[in-house]
Formats: C-alpha cells, sequence, structure tokens
C-alpha cells in the first residue's frame, strides 16, 4: 500500500507531537535529545572563560594578601579582546602590536574612578601553550601591571 507525500506528512507530524502544542523532543533519528556530555561537577565542564576568571582570582587573591592596603580600591576585569585602536597610550602592556593588559589610573575628583587592572583573555590564551604556561602568563602580567600602577619593581611583588 502506497501512500500519498500528504498523508506522509501528517504522520509524520503526528509522530513528532506528544500532546496539543507539545513537541516530542526527537532528534531526526528518534532518539530523542542528548543530555549533558560531561556533568556539571567535573572540571571539564567548565568554559575557557571560567578557567581564565579563575586563573586571575588566584594571582589577584595571593597578592591582595599581602598588599591589602595598597590594593584595596583597585579594580580588576576580564575582557575578551582589546578594543579596536590605532594607537595604544603606555597604560598597555603590548606583545608586538596586540595588547594583553591595561591599566586604567584612577581619577580622584567629583567623579572618582578607582584604578583598573584589565586584561585580554584571547591573546593571552592565544601565547600560552597549556593552562600551566597559561597561569604563569597571567601572573606576569598581573605582577607587571600591578608594579607598574605601585610605581615598584615588578620582582619585588613577585
Amino acid at each position: 500500500m502506497t501512500t500519498s507525500p500528504e498523508r506522509r506528512r501528517t504522520d509524520a507530524k503526528a509522530a513528532r507531537t506528544s500532546g496539543p502544542g507539545h513537541p516530542a523532543r526527537r532528534d531526526r533519528h528518534g532518539r530523542g535529545l542528548r543530555g549533558r556530555l560531561v556533568p556539571a561537577t567535573v572540571p571539564l565542564a567548565r568554559t575557557k572563560a571560567e578557567i581564565f576568571d579563575d586563573l586571575v582570582l588566584d594571582t589577584v587573591e595571593s597578592l591582595e594578601r599581602r598588599y591589602a592596603k595598597e590594593l584595596a580600591g583597585v579594580e580588576f576585569a576580564v575582557e575578551d579582546v582589546p578594543p579596536e585602536l590605532n594607537v595604544y597610550d603606555s597604560d598597555v602592556l603590548e606583545d608586538g602590536e596586540v595588547p594583553l593588559a591595561r591599566l586604567l589610573p584612577g581619577r580622584p575628583g567629583r567623579h572618582e574612578l578607582p584604578p583598573r587592572i584589565v586584561l585580554y583573555r584571547r591573546p593571552l590564551e592565544f601565547r600560552a601553550m597549556d593552562r600551566e604556561d597559561l597561569a604563569d602568563l597571567v601572573h606576569d602580567v598581573i605582577i607587571e601591571q600591578v608594579a607598574n600602577l605601585l610605581g615598584v619593581d615588578p620582582d619585588e611583588l613577585a
């Protein structure tokens, strides 16, 4: 027995719905949706951005334990990529032509802005071979920027 194309479409549509207006959540092979590939409790479930943020926090927390008074008002931030500027000021730590981090000194006055250190995640990740290398690079960049902010030699902070 052969069925018309219209009849097949109607049958397929009826098979996809599991009630009034509720799709049955099946893929084209009829297996249904798959769950997460990795449970949320294992380290593999963390995104690159979350891992990078943790590396930054580890370095900042170790610095704040030793230099709590000096770093009391300093903000640390992470951006994916640097802004598109033709020329960068001296407050930008560069590798060749690519900015890795930026120190924005605070502005006292009526609209007081605290000092801010911004790390650019993608350029730093691109330069690292593995996670340990990335951790070292993040640590070195933060040390360099904090040293510039405090006006000390980076070797004194490390």
